[in-house]
């Protein structure tokens, strides 16, 4: 299991809070999740859960100074790209699953920041 953080840094204002903004999501573990953004100060009520059990994108809003906490923390640093190549690759595991077929093969993510939008 992973946790990882990603370079969104979408400029935003969430309630008092100004900030770019990121996210913190794991691969297939919740509580590890839970313990590490625990672990950096965020509150459980935070956490945003998709609805639906197909879907796989559950995660924290990071703004950059907890990004970094979580890096120094365990997390692995990836693109916003690799983010979403994660999240399909887990989306097509699920659904496979759910149709009794085999899951797909996909890439493996690379690690790094990337700024290229």
């Amino acid at each position: 299991m992973t946790i990882y953080v990603d370079d969104w840094r979408q400029k935003a204002r969430i309630g008092r809070i100004s900030g770019r903004w990121s996210h913190l999501f794991s691969d297939t573990c919740d509580e590890e999740l839970h313990a590490l953004a625990t672990g950096i100060g965020l509150r459980r009520s935070w956490f945003q859960k998709a609805d639906n059990p197909l879907q796989t994108y559950r995660h924290y809003d990071v703004t950059e100074s907890l990004r970094i906490k979580a890096i120094e923390a365990g997390a692995v640093a990836i693109t916003w790209r690799d983010m979403a190549a994660l999240i399909q690759t887990e989306r097509d595991r699920r659904q496979a699953t759910a149709a009794g077929k085999p899951a797909p093969v996909h890439n493996q993510v690379r690690n790094g920041d990337d700024h290229d939008r």
